[in-house]
């Protein structure tokens, strides 16, 4: 009985012995690498670029005063429209003693004059009824008079504008009065009631009062790389898509493409002006972020291919075309030129037909291995 049992165990071991010798064997054996199979295919393939950037009115006009002082009145607000020689703001002037000061003296001299001027006048009046006078030395007279009294009237108006900003004789046009210089939508007003503001000089650009544009002629302004800049043009036809609206979608055509460069994060990018066509009826804000897509290259009824069946080689592009498929699949490295690529099919011009079937991605293991012929 022990002797039974001594030889089923050694049966046993032989068993399991032989069996992991036959498991490593087969596995050992190289697995034969299967390839899905491309067909090349004829369409269109198109090139484009993103552009981003920002809707702007073309317009954008800053509404400064004339003269400096205090905010008295402000008659808008943002989102307002106004038109142009519409009030915006009214200015309180604050007075320069000195000019004040100037401006009395002004007016005592002129009161002066006229006193002076009247009696003489008033003299040659009655010399002149005794036709002691001739008649040119009464008009002489008479004219100083004449100016006297305008003298007066210029120096009190002086004195008007000098302590209130506003002219006795032209109340209406005074330089108190911030008037809006073009027709459109206020965008902004930077001020307060009680703020002070400066009138532009060769010293200062002024204090803004308001910014006023036109938001019926906008623009899209972008940057494009150097890299693209080449294939762009003026006239060419561009897609705009606005995030905050985005089941909207514009017309534009390229109007502006700078020639100078500017260095952004490392790169040289060139600024793009846009025009854009705005539907009836649709209100667009300006400041809104937008992407600008503009076809750069197009070919129609090509022969093209998946981008990830070609092999790079430096300069040179490959593909592999299968030549048996009896015994297992037999590819052959062959060269091919291409033209335009969107990213993911890619044209080629040369180096293979329309029936020709080329190696793909691995089938058995889902890994592209480009390196096994």
């Amino acid at each position: 009985m022990k002797k039974f049992f001594r030889i089923l165990l050694w049966t046993l071991v032989a068993l399991i012995f032989v069996g992991t010798f036959v498991y490593l064997f087969i596995n050992s054996k190289p697995k034969e690498t299967r390839y899905e199979i491309v067909t090349p295919e004829t369409g269109d393939v198109e090139r484009t670029t993103i552009l981003t950037g920002t809707i702007e009115p073309r317009d954008e006009i800053e509404i400064k005063p004339q003269v400096s002082g205090i905010i008295s009145e402000i008659n808008v607000e943002a989102g307002d429209m106004v038109k142009e020689g519409d009030v915006v703001a009214r200015i309180k002037v604050i007075p320069d003693e000195g000019q004040l000061s100037s401006a009395l003296s002004r007016i005592e001299s002129a009161k002066i004059a006229l006193e002076d001027a009247k009696a003489k006048h008033e003299r040659n009046t009655m010399l002149l009824d005794k036709k002691v006078i001739s008649r040119e030395e009464y008009e002489n007279t008479a004219t100083t008079l004449a100016q006297a009294k305008a003298e007066l009237s210029a120096a009190q108006d002086a004195y008007s504008i000098v302590k209130e900003g506003v002219s006795r004789t032209n109340a209406k046009e005074s330089n108190t009065l911030v008037r809006a210089t073009i027709t459109g939508l206020v965008l902004d007003v930077p001020v307060k009631v009680g703020s002070s503001v400066i009138q532009a000089n060769t010293m200062n650009d002024g204090t803004t009062v308001a910014t006023v544009a036109d938001m019926n002629n906008l623009i899209f302004k972008g940057k494009v790389d150097e890299t693209e800049v080449g294939l762009l043009k003026v006239q060419q036809p561009m897609e705009i898509s606005i995030g905050a609206l985005p089941d909207l979608h514009l017309d534009a055509f390229i109007e502006n493409i700078a020639p100078k460069g500017t260095e952004t994060n490392g790169a040289n990018t060139f600024e793009i002006k846009a025009a854009i066509n705005i539907p009836e009826g649709q209100q667009l804000r300006a400041g809104y972020s937008a992407n600008a897509s503009v076809t750069l290259n197009k070919a129609s009824d090509v022969l093209t291919i998946p981008e990830s069946v070609i092999e790079w080689a430096g300069d040179k592009m490959y593909v592999y075309v299968l030549t048996d498929s009896v015994d297992g699949q037999k590819f052959d490295r062959t060269e091919i030129t291409t033209g335009i690529s969107d990213g993911m099919k890619i044209e080629v011009t040369s180096g293979i037909s329309a029936v020709t079937r080329l190696r793909g991605q691995v089938i058995n293991d889902k890994v592209p291995n480009f390196d096994k012929k």
